[in-house]
């Protein structure tokens, strides 16, 4: 199969509602083409992308997600310089924020040939190798989406990468979450995805050191070229 060709765009340190009517726009556009193509019976490809950002201190609440899994008032939220929104990906509330690197891949699985599982599984292989160039070995954890440290030990677990997507038609949005230089304080207004008992980490508290965000963005975008058998277009 030829390698599929993937836009990258970074679109550096954005609010979180432009970056989801970003997605929207470049989702909506691959859906119609698919559909077209349907209609028509040509097979032309749509244009993939893959969008890396930042985002201001911001909660996002999946579409299962629980209001309750959000530990303070409207009020506290803005005294935290925080917003809320209430999205329509999968998975419960997590947090994003400076120093944590957020993907939006928007795909079109068929021509990957994936499913909607294989999908999640390489976004989390991808993280996986990625934090393994740094020393640090991950896995996952049975019934929790996500990349983890020490999973299996409930005493150590903890989580390092989120993934929330949403798929129509068989094109993905939304994406996964890599704390790297996180202000992980942000997580204690929060029960992380929903999950009780369990911790959040960062690169840079597993490492003990501030992490060159750039270096994190070649290496990750390496892994996405060598799991999905990309080829990405800067």
């Amino acid at each position: 199969m030829c390698e599929q060709k993937v836009v990258f765009r970074n679109l550096g340190l954005i609010d979180y509602e432009k970056a989801w009517d970003y997605q929207e726009k470049l989702f909506d556009q691959m859906v119609v083409a698919k559909q077209k193509n349907k209609e028509t019976g040509k097979h032309k490809s749509s244009e993939n992308y893959l969008l890396f950002c930042e985002h201001p201190h911001v909660y996002t609440l999946g579409k299962s997600g629980k209001d309750s899994n959000l530990l303070i008032n409207e009020e506290m939220l803005r005294s935290k310089g925080a917003a809320l929104y209430r999205t329509d990906r999968g998975g419960d509330i997590t947090y994003h924020g400076p120093g944590q690197l957020v993907g939006y891949p928007i795909l079109d699985l068929d021509a990957f040939r994936l499913s909607v599982k294989n999908y999640i599984f390489n976004l989390e292989e991808v993280i996986i190798r990625s934090l393994r160039e740094f020393g640090l070995e991950t896995g996952w954890l049975k019934g929790a989406a996500g990349v983890w440290l020490d999973a299996g030990d409930p005493l150590k677990e903890r989580k390092i990468c989120s993934i929330g997507v949403r798929t129509s038609h068989m094109v993905s949005m939304h994406g996964f979450a890599l704390n790297v230089n996180t202000n992980l304080d942000y997580f204690d207004y929060i029960i992380p995805c929903g999950i009780k008992g369990k911790s959040v980490t960062s690169l840079q508290k597993e490492l003990g050191r501030k992490i060159d965000m750039q270096e994190v963005h070649e290496i990750v975008q390496q892994q996405f070229r060598e799991v999905f058998k990309l080829e990405i277009i800067l």
